[in-house]
């Protein structure tokens, strides 16, 4: 049963995390606001530098006396600094006594070790879900994006892992994107099932098992081209890949975009060419543009999460606020804790051969 959607939505912002910190985050925090009038936002940071927005309507100031850098270690903002602003805007997202949380969602731009780990320590993971995965979007050739996962949070991986990873995947796309049966590929190096590592291998035949079970949409090995072929939904990968992936995919958007621009200044005949094809050169610029995919989620917490690039500015900052508000309005925490539960209780047991046979599968969940 698909949960009805949250008729309001707070997020807890970060406002000191990031290169650029409160000039940046509170001109998205108004403009987000603006564009959402049902929306409350929990502005966490030094009081002085937040001083602006402290008579802003739907906005709830709370201060923290630190700030994690972007070149802190984990053990500086797990450890020592636990009064900085990273920490206490992840902490409104932990339920209270009560069950209920301060806010539905926290974005923050800073560290990305720190936050992880420190939305680990506090929240903790969901059942079923032994670490947390980076899942962000890639513009693909169909005019959409391809959703992958993992982006860095977890070099190693098990095959187990990376199930877990293909069914937070699904329940986020399925959330944000309302598609309720989105397609799965595993990244490799090959489309046949005999290529790639024992862990992809293995990977491979959970996510036959868990499709024959009817709880994944499985397609099958996928390649790194079909990330932006847009092959399938969902792309799933070890973290040391999905980062070198991401990481140069930006950097071939940036390089593309230079080029266009230095060879389009080289002379009357291709200034003139520009403006002929300025409309198509726009939304090129306008489908690379990393600033319109910014804001990764956390998956795998008990709690939402998510994270904007560090050096973001106030459009792409903004763009992170509104994927935390679209996953909380349509509780996103919720489906994954579901789909979680109902496709680990149809997995094999560790160790056991994974089988196609649903009632096998559903046998297994009384481990």
């Amino acid at each position: 049963m698909i949960p009805a959607a949250l008729s309001r939505v707070t997020l807890a912002v970060d406002c000191m995390g990031g290169d650029h910190g409160p000039s940046v985050t509170l001109p998205a925090c108004r403009a987000f606001l603006a564009a959402h009038p049902q929306a409350h936002l929990i502005l966490v940071g030094k009081p002085d530098a937040l001083a602006e927005a402290a008579g802003w309507p739907r906005c709830t100031v709370v201060g923290a006396s630190e700030v994690v850098e972007m070149d802190d270690p984990v053990e500086v903002a797990l450890r020592k600094k636990k009064d900085s602003s990273l920490r206490v805007a992840v902490s409104q997202v932990k339920p209270g006594e009560s069950g209920e949380s301060a806010a539905h969602a926290c974005v923050s731009a800073g560290n990305t070790g720190a936050l992880m780990a420190v939305s680990r320590y506090v929240l903790k993971t969901l059942d079923g879900i032994d670490r947390p995965a980076i899942a962000s979007v890639m513009p693909n050739q169909r005019d959409g994006y391809t959703t992958v996962l993992d982006l860095g949070a977890n070099v190693d991986c098990t095959a187990e892992h990376l199930l877990q990873f293909a069914v937070m995947g699904s329940a986020l796309v399925a959330a944000v994107e309302g598609r309720e049966d989105p397609s799965v590929g595993l990244l490799n190096i090959g489309e046949e099932a005999i290529k790639g590592s024992e862990t992809i291998k293995r990977a491979a035949e959970l996510l036959r098992a868990a499709a024959a079970s009817g709880h994944l949409n499985f397609h099958g090995n996928v390649e790194g081209n079909d990330i932006f072929k847009g092959t399938t939904d969902i792309v799933v990968c070890d973290g040391f890949v999905g980062n070198v992936a991401l990481k140069t995919a930006e950097g071939l958007a940036s390089m593309l975009s230079n080029f266009i621009k230095q060879e389009f200044t080289r002379s009357v005949f291709t200034k003139l060419a520009a403006v002929v094809a300025l409309p198509v050169l726009n939304h090129f610029k306008a489908r690379v543009d990393h600033r319109r995919y910014n804001g990764a989620a956390l998956l795998g917490l008990r709690g939402l999460v998510f994270k904007s690039h560090g050096s973001a500015d106030a459009f792409a900052f903004q763009t992170a606020l509104n994927r935390a508000y679209d996953a909380a309005r349509n509780r996103l925490l919720d489906r994954v804790h579901d789909r979680i539960l109902e496709t680990l209780a149809a997995m094999p047991a560790p160790g056991a051969e994974p089988s196609t046979d649903t009632p096998a599968l559903a046998a297994s969940a009384s481990r």
